[in-house]
């Protein structure tokens, strides 16, 4: 640690401030995200700011804004590509900054999360890679949001036809809006800390998140109906943007080391979460139900040959995924 210090003062003297004013907690690193009380990315941030910090005590500080203190994802895409923000927890939102990253719009295509370790490494960390620098952002780390499933107040969803008319919350993001359009939703992309508030008033009848993401929020206490889907596997993006050149390197070494020790804790708490919370939602009176996976199977079909044309290497993306299964 006392090289990591000498390191900082150098670097602080390089532009001109007095050595002296270097004190602990210099350098703050504010990490922003989504996620409500005791959700997957609370845990995972909270988990990865405790590492850090024991390794840079003295030097720098993660600190930790939850709950979408600092905005929405669209929001604080914003902020890092102006360096005001450090680091964020994207998901669906990073489709919008690139159409490859909509690989992970595709419903149904990651079977388990064993499955989701192997594209992490022969996918995302390479093309997907790529895409994120080629927007000014760097990925530290592949997290999880998770599989996502399907709550409403109107009726149980079995089929693609059961989600016809159904006013539906989505994330940012043409490609989910595309895919619940073709199974006959009428979906509305809205932040995730204003879905609660259109779900109690009826403004919307429905919404779609995993299973800790909609306990977090409290939308079990508003929503009837809980649909297990599995439509959609959306993994969480530890990313930096402008600011990521301004951290002394000890520092960037530090945060990017810990980002990847912790991808496999974060999808084994997915898991655990998964299990748990699912229990929590039957027991609080919410009538569940599972889809009928191969009508919705078959339905997805148009939006895959949307991605394979119109994305460019979306096909040989697919190819790749689905090779990887086991």
């Amino acid at each position: 640690m006392k090289s990591l210090k000498t390191a900082l003062a150098a670097t602080v003297l390089a532009f001109g401030v007095q050595a002296t004013n270097v004190s602990a907690n210099e350098i703050e690193v504010r990490l922003g995200h989504v996620g409500g009380p005791g959700s997957l990315f609370e845990i995972s941030a909270n988990r990865f700011a405790e590492l850090a910090n024991e390794r840079l005590e003295g030097v720098a500080e993660v600190n930790v804004y939850g709950n979408s203190q600092l905005g929405s994802d669209e929001s604080m895409m914003r902020r890092l590509r102006l360096g005001s923000l450090d680091l964020s927890i994207p998901s669906t939102v990073m489709s919008s900054e690139s159409d490859q990253f909509a690989l992970f719009e595709m419903p149904y295509l990651i079977e388990d999360r064993e499955h989701m370790k192997r594209v992490r490494e022969e996918v995302v960390r390479g093309p997907l890679y790529d895409a994120a620098e080629a927007r000014g952002f760097k990925i530290l780390g592949v997290w999880e949001n998770g599989f996502r499933q399907i709550t409403n107040n109107v009726r149980p969803i079995e089929t693609p036809e059961d989600l016809r008319g159904i006013k539906l919350r989505v994330p940012g993001g043409v490609w989910r809006i595309e895919m619940f359009r073709s199974y006959g939703a009428a979906p509305s992309p809205m932040a995730l800390s204003e879905a609660f508030v259109a779900l109690q008033t009826g403004a919307m009848d429905g919404q779609e998140n995993p299973y800790i993401q909609t306990y977090a929020q409290r939308m079990h206490e508003v929503q009837d109906y809980l649909s297990i889907s599995n439509h959609v596997y959306t993994p969480a993006f530890l990313i930096a943007g402008a600011s990521w050149n301004r951290l002394p390197e000890e520092v960037r070494v530090v945060l990017e080391e810990v980002a990847l020790e912790i991808e496999d804790f974060v999808l084994d708490e997915g898991q655990r979460l998964d299990d748990e919370t699912l229990e929590q939602m039957r027991e609080s009176g919410m009538e569940v139900n599972e889809v009928d996976f191969d009508s919705f199977v078959e339905a997805s079909q148009a939006i895959y040959e949307k991605f394979a044309s119109e994305v460019d290497g979306g096909q040989d993306l697919i190819d790749i995924v689905m090779a990887l299964r086991d």
